[in-house]
């Protein structure tokens, strides 16, 4: 961690902003990459969790370019970080819960497979039309967003011991941004770039039986006014 003690109109103001990657959690990188307008003094509030309000009342602007360079290479290892494969053996979550990463990485049970897949698909479907396909695997990077859903359905049950219940595994991305960025983003991207085949979304049972009462009905509308059919 960097630190450094700031003075402000009503005193001194410790400011610590991680240094490294390993100190950095994959909410706070979400909070960077969402931001519209990044400022220095969002990005440090961002980092170091305190209040942009409080950081505005810093005397001196000079002070905070102490953390220019650690910022500058915290996103050198993020892009870094984005184009590796190596995925950890195991992810501790907040609380000292750890959670093995089996080797053959794959989403169950069925719902949350279903609720994985579905988030991958509009995830590809959205980079696909915004760059057009050709090539697309070699230039797409998933958000931050649609890793951090894909992870909560991943490990809600591996973490909670609960029986799948898609709300609730909805909600457990609250305990996926805690989690530090170099575990948890190879982990999600490993599904992004294998499961390439998820990318179109499968047809449900429902649709296939509304596809086949519609086929059938406009069969029998066929026979009944004389036309003709194979």
């Amino acid at each position: 961690m960097l630190q450094k003690n700031l003075k402000t109109a009503s005193g001194k103001l410790t400011v610590q902003i991680p240094s490294s990657l390993s100190e950095i959690t994959i909410g706070q990188i979400m909070e960077l990459q969402e931001e519209a307008s990044l400022s220095d003094i969002k990005a440090i509030s961002i980092l170091s969790g305190i209040p942009v309000q409080q950081l505005q009342n810093v005397k001196n602007a000079a002070d905070f370019s102490v953390f220019g360079e650690a910022v500058l290479s915290l996103s050198h290892e993020i892009k870094h970080l984005y184009n590796s494969s190596h995925i950890p053996k195991v992810i501790t979550f907040p609380g000292g819960k750890t959670v093995k990463v089996i080797n053959n990485l794959s989403v169950e049970p069925a719902g949350a497979f279903m609720a994985a897949r579905d988030i991958i698909s509009d995830e590809i479907a959205e980079h696909i039309k915004v760059n057009g396909e050709a090539d697309w695997q070699q230039h797409f990077n998933p958000s931050l967003k649609a890793c951090c859903k894909v992870l909560a359905h991943y490990f809600y049950c591996r973490v909670t011991g609960k029986a799948y219940n898609e709300y609730e595994a909805e909600e457990f991305i609250t305990e996926i941004k805690k989690l530090r960025v170099m575990e948890a983003l190879p982990v999600a991207r490993h599904f992004f770039t294998c499961y390439p085949s998820l990318r179109t979304p499968k047809t449900s049972f429902w649709h296939r039986l509304l596809q086949r009462l519609n086929d059938g009905r406009v069969y029998t509308n066929l026979r009944s006014s004389g036309i003709s059919t194979p």
